[in-house]
């Protein structure tokens, strides 16, 4: 069968959702700019930055990438002995991807340029990458849930943020409510491994009222995916995994922080800068618009709302904000095109080539 771009092939499959996407993106411009939260700063709340802590925060933001791509290595080594310089290469290129692609489409780039290198299933790295995407979200939201209070919030929450009338009291109340569905995806994805055969008689005997093939493959798929889940029972991989992790958050957390206190927020703490990494994770869940442009935005505003008050947040929190989102955008296209140097076998350019055939990705 004739190989295609990745890229191509998601364009061509999801033009829709990208149309829809853009829209999102338009309106989330509208609704910042009507609301009053800048998403370009005023030159004024540009004079008083501290210049040194844009390229500190960009190297923070480097280091924990690295972090964030090595990781993935506890989670792989059970089912396939992925290189390093691999992991990393295939990494930084799925996490642009999922960055700047509409509605999180780019969540299928890294399982399918790991099924690419020859060495996992396309099923059991998208378990893998599954399986990270449920820790990632049960430690941030337990860290969010448990830094909110400590970090002082202001007392009462504002009953808006900027213009928009949105109570700030309901960042709370979504993370606690996330952290519950992450808590509950993560026994699920546990029950799932440690029961994968019943999981694949279950799918058998469900789908198979309507199609025995199609049962027979989906419960295939299944029992494969459930592959990538088969560090859970081994400390020793799954302790080193969540360890790197919380480093992961912590100098992320670290570098907001510096760059908070770079752009004239003298009063943000390290534990402020965690809740405020969790609201922004929070913020992103949902897919939306390329670049999460507008829910990155509009997070981090209702991050600062919960600690300091309306001058400040659009004051010197909007050169915060446009830094922010800036460098990160930023660096990671930088790894990105690092990680094509890296290892040209593995993905020899961009576009890269895989099939659009389903079997083959299996």
């Amino acid at each position: 069968m004739a190989e295609q771009s990745l890229w191509k092939v998601l364009l061509r499959r999801h033009s829709i959702k990208l149309l829809a996407s853009l829209v999102i993106g338009v309106a989330f411009w509208l609704i910042l700019r009507g609301g009053g939260l800048p998403v370009l700063p005023e030159s004024s709340s540009l004079d008083g930055i501290r210049l040194w802590t844009w390229p500190a925060y960009a190297c923070s933001v480097a280091l924990w990438s690295f972090i964030r791509a090595a990781r993935t290595r506890h989670l792989l080594r059970l089912v396939a002995e992925v290189p390093l310089r691999q992991m990393l290469s295939v990494s930084w290129i799925g996490f642009l991807s999922i960055f700047v692609m509409p509605f999180r489409l780019g969540e299928i780039v890294r399982p399918a340029l790991f099924h690419q290198t020859g060495r996992v299933s396309f099923a059991a790295s998208t378990g893998a990458c599954g399986a990270e995407r449920i820790i990632d979200g049960l430690l941030l939201m337990t860290v969010l849930g448990v830094s909110l209070p400590l970090g002082g919030p202001l007392d009462p929450l504002p009953n808006h943020i900027g213009k928009l009338p949105i109570p700030v009291v309901a960042v709370p109340a979504a993370a606690y409510s996330t952290l519950l569905v992450f808590v509950l995806a993560f026994i699920a994805m546990a029950v799932f491994y440690w029961r994968r055969q019943w999981a694949r008689r279950s799918t058998y005997r469900i789908v198979g009222i309507l199609s025995h093939g199609l049962a027979e493959f989906l419960a295939d798929q299944v029992e494969k995916l459930s592959e990538g889940f088969r560090f859970l029972p081994s400390p020793r991989h799954l302790v080193p995994y969540v360890v790197e992790t919380l480093l992961y958050w912590g100098i992320a957390a670290a570098g907001m922080w510096l760059l908070a206190w770079g752009c004239g927020i003298e009063d943000m703490t390290f534990v402020r800068s965690c809740a405020l990494l969790g609201v922004l994770g929070l913020g992103i869940i949902v897919p939306g618009a390329p670049g999460y442009f507008g829910a990155f935005q509009g997070s981090i505003y209702a991050g600062l709302a919960l600690y300091f008050v309306e001058s400040q947040v659009l004051g010197p929190g909007a050169a915060f904000v446009f830094i922010l989102y800036v460098t990160q955008l930023g660096v990671m296209f930088l790894m990105a095109l690092v990680a094509v140097l890296l290892d040209r076998n593995s993905v020899a350019a961009t576009p890269l080539s895989v099939t659009t055939s389903g079997d083959r990705l299996a």
